[in-house]
């Protein structure tokens, strides 16, 4: 593994050149304020009129159209979602600068070839391992959120060094930075969000919670059990992996951890996970996806209204409005 630090970096070769970032939602406002703070020359490219146009404004940054905010830019940073990537990229790549970079926090446009940039043009990630507002917050309390970075073309010679003083400007090379592919980047993020972190987390929960209330208990009783605290669960394996988890959970807890979560993870579901992977590493996710968004997502609407539409969420909303601790 090859890990970088801000010892590492020449953030000098940034100095005076402009960076220009396409979109402004949770990780596009934090890498504009954050590079802005850090003395850097930034221009934020959005829609004329648009909320977002609105808000970077009043956050006190510059702003223009896309297609003449890559104008001059050392660097052209797509931060909008995946499936509008391809054709913004479409409408500012004649203005992109001769010899310039263009970089990604996702690799999944350059990976699956929806992009394919200007022979001249540098490609770089530069991927915060946590959401916008973390790594706003982690900048401004003085740290940062570690970051992947990858080169997929180097036309300049110099594209990893530019891509550092990038993660350097974000805050990134404060907590560190790991290097990877394009390839490894996009594949282990798409397999964390489906299989462990956003699709397997909340399979298990609503499957937890239908168990309990088949079973006769009361729905409230399941919520709390099944999903209110795994938070508290998730901090502690976040804090300080299996070892802290297991050192504050109680004996009969730990012990029940052991004997029973080979049992419901078993090596059935280990298999589906290598499919989910399989399914990712040969396009096949993808395809879908890509096909889904470009008939009008009917699908996905309606499979995300299902999981809106589950019990656990009606239990959960009018508990977690007593709950005054919670910023809903």
């Amino acid at each position: 593994m090859q890990m970088y630090s801000e010892k590492d970096v020449d953030a000098s070769v940034l100095a005076g050149k402009r960076i220009a970032i396409l979109g402004y939602g949770s990780q596009g406002r934090a890498h504009a304020l954050n590079l802005k703070d850090s003395g850097h020359d930034v221009v934020v490219g959005l829609r004329r009129g648009g909320a977002s146009w609105k808000k970077a404004s009043s956050d006190g940054l510059r702003v223009e159209e896309p297609a003449d905010a890559v104008k001059g830019a050392a660097i052209t940073v797509f931060l909008t979602p995946d499936m509008v990537q391809p054709s913004l990229y479409s409408s500012v790549e004649s203005n992109l600068a001769k010899g310039s970079a263009i970089l990604f926090a996702h690799g999944f446009n350059i990976h699956y070839q929806r992009i394919k940039p200007r022979d001249d043009l540098d490609v770089v990630l530069i991927a915060p391992k946590g959401p916008g507002g973390l790594v706003r917050r982690q900048y401004e309390e003085g740290h940062g959120v570690p970051c992947l970075v990858a080169v997929e073309k180097d036309r300049s010679g110099n594209a990893l060094q530019l891509a550092l003083a990038y993660a350097h400007g974000i805050g990134g090379a404060r907590a560190g930075v790991i290097e990877t592919t394009f390839a490894e980047e996009t594949e282990t993020d798409l397999f964390g969000e489906q299989a462990v972190l956003c699709g397997g987390a909340t399979e298990l929960v609503v499957a937890g919670f239908e168990t309990l209330v088949e079973a006769g208990y009361q729905p409230e009783v399941a919520y709390y059990e099944c999903m209110h605290e795994l938070k508290l669960i998730v901090d502690l394996l976040h804090e300080g992996g299996l070892r802290k988890m297991h050192e504050f959970i109680s004996d009969t807890a730990a012990y029940g951890d052991l004997v029973s979560g080979p049992r419901v993870v078993d090596a059935h579901a280990r298999e589906r996970m290598r499919e989910v992977l399989q399914d990712i590493r040969n396009g096949t996710f993808a395809r879908n996806w890509i096909k889904e968004t470009e008939s009008g997502q009917k699908k996905f609407r309606e499979m995300m209204q299902a999981d809106l539409d589950h019990p656990i969420e009606k239990v959960g909303a009018r508990l977690r409005s007593q709950m005054d601790w919670l910023d809903n």
